[in-house]
């Protein structure tokens, strides 16, 4: 059978399947992954074990994809009336709410999958991974920190590859997890500022709500204080020069992004939260460069 447009019924439903969790769009992969590959070189000494590296590249991949997947079945009775979000496959009735939640199992299994290739500390910390990454889309409705309950999701990758490769978790994991806990309150704030209007139509609740016209003094204190815990992890890693070039980088892009922000328009807050994909690499830069070059 042929739908309308030509293309066959088959094709149509797997592209609605990658759109669904988000392939076409690789920034959420990035945002994921930076922290993670932060802490494996640390933990690695800047030489990390290739399958480790591995396990947890696939890992992320596969369980932002299930985080995507189960953000739009939550968010099913919202997007339709979101300008950004109303053409998304479940909200366009392109994926039914049956194959949403079949998508999300078989993701999660998958990612199961792969963790058991690790240690048995790393298996036991996938289990609140998985519940962190399937309750965040529902937060939403209850708090107005959402962000922060992301950045606790999105960061376990960093306790979850400090494990992987040394089979412990240092101090210095849990520095750059509040360090990742707070990244994702930045950028995640500035790309609820692009649906602020929406979302308070429609009774979804954000930080960019919460903040009001104090957004910008936030996020800035935010991002100081993320750059502050930066410096004591690298310190208590013993990293050096080029670590300190790498973050002041990132401190640099920093500075930008509060400038993309200074009128709060939302092409400008979107191009602000992209952004945070660089801020992220200049990060790792750092981190590797110190380790393959001191």
């Amino acid at each position: 059978m042929m739908p309308v447009n030509g293309t066959p019924a088959l094709p149509r439903k797997l592209d609605a399947y990658w759109r669904l969790m988000r392939f076409d769009k690789p920034i959420g992969i990035f945002l994921l992954l930076w922290p993670g590959l932060w802490a494996l070189w640390i933990a690695g000494q800047g030489h990390p074990d290739a399958r480790v590296v591995t396990v947890i590249v696939l890992g992320t991949l596969l369980m932002r994809a299930a985080g995507c997947v189960i953000n739009d079945y939550a968010d099913r009775d919202f997007d339709p009336h979101v300008e950004r979000t109303r053409l998304r496959p479940i909200a366009a009735g392109e994926v039914s709410h049956r194959e949403a939640l079949w998508l999300f199992v078989v993701l999660c299994l998958t990612a199961f999958a792969l963790v058991l290739l690790l240690n048995p500390l790393t298996i036991a910390l996938s289990v609140p991974g998985a519940f962190l990454a399937g309750s965040y889309p529902f937060t939403k409705r209850y708090t107005h920190l959402p962000q922060g309950y992301l950045g606790i999701a999105f960061g376990w990758a960093v306790p979850m590859s400090f494990a992987a490769e040394t089979g412990g978790i240092p101090w210095v994991a849990w520095e750059l997890y509040a360090a990742t806990i707070l990244w994702a309150l930045i950028y995640d704030t500035m790309y609820a500022m692009v649906d602020r209007d929406d979302d308070l139509k429609i009774g979804v609740k954000s930080t960019a709500i919460l903040f009001g016209r104090h957004d910008r003094l936030i996020i800035g204190i935010l991002q100081l204080s993320m750059l502050l815990i930066l410096v004591k992890a690298g310190q208590t890693a013993g990293l050096g020069g080029w670590f300190w070039l790498g973050l002041a980088a990132g401190a640099g892009l920093f500075i930008y992004q509060q400038w993309l922000i200074r009128h709060r328009e939302k092409p400008a807050c979107f191009r602000a939260f992209l952004n945070n994909h660089w801020f992220g690499a200049m990060i790792f830069a750092g981190i590797a460069a110190d380790y393959l070059l001191s």
